[in-house]
C-alpha cells in the first residue's frame, strides 16, 4: 500500500539530499505549461500519479540538480529514496514551488516562477495558469504568493477573491501525494521495476545500471566518465570502437570467473572500483599486444570485440610478455576463435568457459578445443563470401592486415583506420579482379565477391586509378612506376604476377594462387589438432554459405 506526504516534506527531503534522481533517468522535459496542468490538478483534487520511490543505503550516479538547485549529498549511512517513476512529476512540482529557472540543452530559459492561478475561473476552467495577460489586475496570483504571501499579500485582493485564495492554498499544502517505496532490493531489481515501469521507453543497459551503481564521489569513481576517458586513449591508437560492455566482461571474469549480465550485476561496488585500474591497465596491454604483435591496426578489423576479454584477463595475471609457449598458444587461440565464428553467438557464456582456457595458457599448458576449424585451401575458397560483417571475413583481412600491405603505386605503406573501415563497402577494400568485369567473363558475383579476390589499397589508388580496368591492364601500369612491384604483391599475399597469370587475367588461378598462400599463413598460426583432422566444422556464423 502506498504513504502519503504533502509538498512540504517532499520538497524538505530533496533540499536534504534525502530523494535523488538517478542518472539513468531521462532528463527533465516538461514545460511551464506542464506544470501548470500538474498544479491545476492538485488544485482540482485530481489524482497525479503515484511516485515510486526505491529506499536503499547504497549511493548511485545521481542528478545532483534538481529544478536547478544545488543540492546536498545524504549523510553517510541515511537512505536515500531514489526516484523510479515520477521524475518529471517530481522535478516539476519542486521547480515550480520553489520558483526555479530552468536552462534547457538548447540555452533557453523556462521561468517556473511565473506561474499564476486565475482568481476567477470556475472549477471548470483551468485555474493554474501561465498567460495572464488578458486577465484583470488583481484577478490573478502568483503561485509564490499564494503560498507564501500570507496576509500581508491577501489584503491586496478584493474581497470576492479572499475565499479562493484561502481554498487553493489549503487545497496545496493538503494534498497528498501517493509514494510506494521499494525496500530492501539490489540494485538490478530497482532497475527492472524502473524498466517495466517505462515501458515505451529504452531498457536500461547493464553499463547504465553499472554506472549507477558503482558511483562513488568520496574515490572521485564515475565509471562513465573513467570509460570515456579510456575510449579518448583508445581513438589514439584506433581501437576506440571497443564497447563499455567490454569493460564490463572483463571486470566480471577477474572477480567472478563468469561474463553473464547476472555474474556482472552481483559485483560487488567495492571489489569492481578496486579491480577497475588494473583491469584497464590490462585491456591496454591486450589492445597493444594485438597491435604490435597480430599487426591489427584498428579495431574494426577485429573478427570480434570480445576476443579483448580473455588476451585481457591473461595480462591481467601476467602484467609482463607471454613467454614463448605462451605466445604460440595463444596465436592458436586467437585464430581458433576468429575463424572458428567462437563469439557469434553466446558470447557471455562462451567468455566464460573460456577463461578456463586462458588459465592453462598461464600455466604453460594447450588447452582443449570442441570446435574444429579447416584452412585448407578449397575451404577458404568455398567459404570465402566477402561481407564484413563475418567473423570468418574479418580474420583473413587480420592476417592481410598483418603483411602491411603496400600501395600498388609506390610501395607505400596502407594507411588502415577505423574511419575508413566503417562503410561495408569501403573503397579501401579492393576486389582485385572487378567484379564487372568478372561478371563479363561469365562468373558469378558470389564468386567474384569472395575475400580471396580482396586487396587493401589506398581509398585514392582505388577511386582514381583503377576503377574497373582488368589486372592486366591496371598492373602494367603499376608495373612500369613502381620498381618494387614484386615487393608489394608479396605484401597482399599474390606474389609474382608475371609467373602467376603472365598478365592473362586468369581468375582461378589467382584464386588458387591466394587461396594457396593464405592457408600456408593461417597454418603457422594455428596448430596442429586431431580435432582439425578428425571433424571439420563449419564455423558457425558461416553455417549455410557453401555451393
Amino acid at each position: 500500500m502506498p504513504t502519503h506526504e504533502k509538498h512540504p516534506a517532499l520538497l524538505s527531503d530533496i533540499d536534504r539530499g534525502l530523494i535523488k534522481i538517478p542518472q539513468f533517468q531521462r532528463e527533465f522535459v516538461w514545460t511551464l505549461q506542464n506544470s501548470a496542468n500538474l498544479l491545476d490538478s492538485i488544485v482540482k483534487g485530481f489524482p497525479v500519479g503515484t511516485f515510486i520511490f526505491w529506499n536503499t543505503r547504497e549511493r548511485l550516479r545521481t542528478v545532483r540538480n534538481i529544478g536547478a538547485a544545488t543540492l546536498p549529498d545524504a549523510p553517510d549511512g541515511v537512505e536515500v529514496a531514489f526516484v523510479l517513476d515520477g521524475q518529471q512529476r517530481l522535478t516539476s512540482l519542486y521547480a515550480a514551488l520553489k520558483g526555479s529557472k530552468i536552462t534547457r540543452p538548447s540555452g533557453a530559459i523556462d521561468d517556473f516562477s511565473q506561474i499564476f492561478l486565475d482568481l476567477g475561473a470556475s472549477e471548470h476552467d483551468q485555474i493554474v495558469i501561465t498567460d495572464i495577460s488578458e486577465l484583470a489586475p488583481g484577478s490573478w496570483i502568483s503561485l509564490h504568493d499564494l503560498l507564501h504571501g500570507g496576509t500581508k499579500v491577501a489584503r491586496t485582493y478584493a474581497d470576492e477573491y479572499l475565499d479562493n485564495i484561502d481554498e487553493y492554498r489549503r487545497r496545496l499544502d493538503s494534498y497528498d501525494f501517493p509514494i510506494v517505496k521499494v525496500s530492501d532490493v539490489e540494485i538490478d531489481v530497482a532497475t527492472e521495476i524502473f524498466t517495466r515501469i517505462n515501458v515505451g521507453g529504452k531498457s536500461l543497459t547493464t553499463f547504465e545500471i553499472m554506472a549507477a551503481k558503482t558511483y562513488d564521489e568520496s574515490r572521485d569513481f564515475d565509471l562513465t566518465a573513467r570509460f570515456d576517458d579510456l575510449v579518448t586513449r583508445l581513438e589514439a591508437v584506433e581501437y576506440d570502437t571497443v564497447s563499455d560492455a567490454i569493460l564490463l566482461q572483463l571486470v566480471s571474469m577477474i572477480l567472478d570467473g563468469e561474463c553473464t549480465k547476472k555474474s556482472i550485476l552481483r559485483l560487488a561496488k567495492d571489489d569492481f572500483i578496486a579491480c577497475w585500474p588494473r583491469a584497464i591497465d590490462a585491456l591496454e596491454s591486450a589492445v597493444e599486444y594485438f597491435r604490435a604483435t597480430y599487426r591489427i591496426p584498428a579495431s574494426k578489423l577485429l573478427p570480434f570485440n570480445a576476443l579483448l576479454v580473455p588476451f585481457a584477463y591473461f595480462f591481467y595475471h601476467h602484467p609482463g610478455k607471454p613467454n614463448p609457449q605462451q605466445r604460440r598458444l595463444l596465436e592458436d587461440f586467437f585464430w581458433r576463435c576468429s575463424l572458428g565464428g567462437r563469439y557469434s553467438t553466446s558470447a557471455d557464456s562462451r567468455l566464460g568457459q573460456d577463461k578456463h582456457r586462458i588459465d592453462r595458457i598461464l600455466a604453460d599448458k594447450s588447452p582443449e578445443y570442441d570446435w574444429a576449424v579447416n584452412i585448407s585451401p578449397d575451404f577458404l575458397i568455398r567459404n570465402g563470401v566477402f561481407s564484413t560483417s563475418r567473423a570468418f571475413v574479418k580474420a583473413i583481412l587480420c592476417l592481410y592486415a598483418y603483411q602491411e600491405p603496400k600501395s600498388f603505386e609506390d610501395n607505400a605503406k596502407v594507411h588502415i583506420g577505423n574511419a575508413w573501415l566503417k562503410a561495408a563497402n569501403s573503397k579501401n577494400y579492393h576486389h582485385f579482379f572487378p567484379r564487372s568485369y568478372l561478371k563479363k567473363k561469365g562468373y558469378s558475383d558470389r564468386q567474384a565477391n569472395n575475400v580471396l579476390n580482396i586487396t587493401i589499397v589506398d581509398d585514392y589508388l582505388n577511386k582514381r586509378q583503377i576503377g574497373a580496368d582488368s589486372p592486366a591492364k591496371y598492373m602494367k601500369r603499376f608495373d612500369r612506376t613502381n620498381p618494387e612491384i614484386d615487393k608489394t604483391m608479396d605484401s597482399h599475399l599474390i606474389g609474382n604476377l608475371r609467373r602467376l597469370i603472365g598478365w592473362s587475367d586468369d581468375y582461378d588461378a589467382f584464386i588458387r594462387n591466394r587461396a594457396e598462400r593464405v592457408s600456408a599463413e593461417l597454418s603457422k598460426r594455428i596448430m596442429d589438432r586431431a580435432i582439425d583432422r578428425d571433424g571439420l566444422i563449419l564455423p558457425e556464423d558461416d553455417a549455410g554459405t557453401l555451393d
